[in-house]
């Protein structure tokens, strides 16, 4: 089995089923996969429906919500795959975007992980690769304050550089990543559990580049990514008393630096 492609569904099976349409469209060329559905105990009729629509792939169920990192972990422990392809539900595969992540990493024994040119649903570009941030970072994204530091903002988000070239990178969005098995032998696990949402591909990017493998960001490889920013929806005084899911970047932010 050349790769595995895991996706952690919770609550969302039509974003589900879209996606895993779309890597059966795709252009592997001859490359064998398999697809691997964990459904994060979404408690609703996920399961069903997926199977439903897809009865040929794989579909995990998990008795309890263990995260973005978790539930992918589930799906790599059951991967047979050479490389593993991490992705979100709510991406789109375009075209030979999958091969031609599997070429460049398949080509380089140096690479570790390497993640496409992501896009929003109207074509523009996501800024999908980053630089590691600083202990402030968060806290200019989330507040008022960003807008007193374009500069540290537009630097984390490497607005500087031609997003059309091929380079390494500090860190790439989780929403989708192919990792090299050499790698994984090399960590106690792909995602650290103790990030139940966010930081947690930040994280594995930092200890990918710590066994000396490299990040790289390849925009040749083209995947549509319908990015909602659900933890920053809410004004920055109010979110943490308000959204679960700005407590969790607070706590993954306060954890990833204290680790």
């Amino acid at each position: 089995m050349d790769i595995s492609v895991i996706i952690v569904n919770y609550k969302n099976p039509e974003k589900t089923n879209a996606c895993i349409e779309s890597i059966k469209n795709s252009d592997t060329g001859d490359l064998n996969l398999e697809i691997i559905a964990v459904d994060n105990n979404s408690r609703d009729d996920s399961i069903e429906k997926i199977s439903r629509a897809h009865p040929d792939i794989k579909i995990i169920a998990s008795n309890k919500n263990l995260g973005m990192g978790g539930g992918n972990n589930i799906g790599i422990a059951e991967a047979g795959g050479r490389y593993l392809l991490i992705l979100n539900p709510d991406t789109i595969i375009k075209g030979e975007a999958i091969k031609k992540l599997h070429d460049l990493i398949n080509s380089r024994e140096d690479v570790g992980i390497v993640g496409p040119r992501l896009l929003n649903p109207d074509n523009s570009l996501q800024y999908s690769c980053l630089r590691f941030p600083k202990f402030h970072t968060p806290f200019f994204r989330r507040t008022f304050l960003g807008k007193l530091a374009p500069g540290h903002l537009n630097r984390f988000l490497m607005k500087d550089f031609d997003h059309s070239e091929t380079r390494e990178v500090d860190w790439m969005i989780g929403s989708c990543l192919m990792i090299d098995r050499n790698l994984l032998a090399k960590l106690s696990k792909a995602f650290d559990e103790k990030f139940f949402m966010y930081f947690e591909d930040t994280d594995l990017c930092r200890r990918c580049w710590k066994e000396s493998y490299k990040v790289v960001y390849h925009p040749q490889a083209v995947v549509v990514h319908d990015h909602m920013r659900q933890s920053a929806g809410k004004p920055w005084y109010l979110a943490p008393f308000t959204d679960k899911l700005a407590r969790e970047h607070i706590k993954s932010w306060m954890k990833y630096f204290i680790s």
